[in-house]
């Protein structure tokens, strides 16, 4: 019997699994799941490395080693998340072999302390491609107004680029746009275009705690009716956004030239009110060349029971933008919604980053 992981590959979705630490590395555990659940790619951001490092076992070792050279935090957080991610990409290295690149990819987030300074996280992006060293890493960057010029520069340097923290379809054309730019300076370098990849990361669950929140405060039955429809309807008018895009004579050239198309991955896949279905923004967002990358409690419930049947977005598009229309109604401001959420997914990130550093601190002093 085909899985429904498989049947979501088929369909055109990667999926790829948004954790990872030295124990699911030296376990065999990512293995087993790229081997059984059609697994291609891996994400991970500053919660995700606080997580890992908060249960120490794995890193007791490589700890009690940097001690001893005297390491500071910063350069001990460094290492120990680069390290990881090398290990992981070489584990992908067949997939990205096999796919030209497209899948077989690694997420490293820049550190976000950085993401309102363009310049230092142009460094920073290309400090960690250096380090890893690995043509299957993918270097996060914040989709922020400043981060977009860094987006465009890391682009040009020839490294490929996954956008984070996506929500808003005004920011996801200035990444479109970004993603680009930073492929007609590369071109004029006499950079190889095909060896370039990207995917725009577009938070989708997020989006309906907060409209959620606010349709419950509005408290009629036409807003409560509404619940649970926002995140998806947002994430299909972006995947409109794209089909566009590609269309454009501006992408033809690129395209000619040998340029990929940046996909659309769908993050913050995990569903956060309990009252929907637990695969809802996996089985309500099948397109093509797309990526959903899950925690694994949603790709254990995708894997056991999700529902695949086909494409679920194209062709939505009227009916998404009846839904945010209608959510507007309500008295909801998109722009306020959207807003909101990048600045709290930034002090997350940054609250996490504060916790990991914390978490290798007390390690350090203790190897010492």
């Amino acid at each position: 019997m085909t899985t429904p992981t498989q049947k979501l590959s088929d369909a055109g979705v990667s999926i790829w699994l948004d954790d990872l630490s030295r124990q699911r590395l030296t376990s065999g555990n990512l293995q087993e799941l790229i081997d059984t659940k059609n697994v291609v790619g891996v994400t991970t951001n500053p919660t995700i490395f606080a997580a890992a490092l908060a249960d120490g076992e794995s890193y007791r070792e490589q700890v009690a080693e940097l001690a001893k050279a005297g390491a500071s935090v910063d350069d001990a957080v460094f290492r120990i998340t680069t390290d990881d991610v090398r290990h992981a990409c070489d584990l992908f290295t067949p997939i990205a072999q096999a796919t030209q690149g497209v899948d077989g990819r690694v997420s490293i987030e820049v550190d976000p302390r950085l993401a309102q300074d363009a310049d230092a996280t142009s460094a920073m992006a290309q400090k960690l491609s250096q380090t890893i060293d690995r043509p299957n890493a993918l270097i996060k960057i914040p989709a922020t107004e400043k981060g977009l010029p860094s987006i465009a520069a890391t682009i040009a340097e020839g490294i490929s680029v996954n956008v984070t923290l996506i929500f808003s379809l005004d920011r996801y054309r200035g990444v479109i746009n970004a993603y680009m730019q930073g492929l007609e300076e590369a071109l004029e370098n006499g950079k190889d275009l095909s060896t370039i990849h990207s995917v725009a990361s577009f938070f989708v669950s997020r989006v309906d705690t907060e409209i959620d929140k606010r349709l419950d405060a509005v408290g009629t039955d036409e807003a409560k009716a509404l619940k649970g429809k926002a995140g998806l309807a947002n994430a299909r008018l972006a995947y409109q956004v794209y089909e566009e895009q590609l269309e454009t004579e501006r992408w033809k050239r690129l395209a000619a030239a040998g340029a990929n198309p940046q996909r659309p991955l769908w993050a913050s896949t995990g569903v956060k009110d309990p009252s929907l279905p637990d695969t809802l923004y996996v089985s309500e967002l099948v397109a093509p060349n797309t990526v959903n990358t899950m925690p694994e409690k949603t790709l254990d419930a995708t894997y056991d029971h999700a529902e695949i049947t086909g494409d679920t977005v194209t062709g939505t598009y009227q009916q998404a933008t009846d839904v945010l229309n209608a959510v507007a109604e309500q008295g909801i401001s998109y722009e306020e919604v959207v807003d909101q959420l990048e600045t709290e997914g930034l002090k997350k990130f940054d609250k996490s980053w504060d916790e990991l550093l914390a978490t290798v601190r007390t390690a350090l002093d203790e190897a010492r």
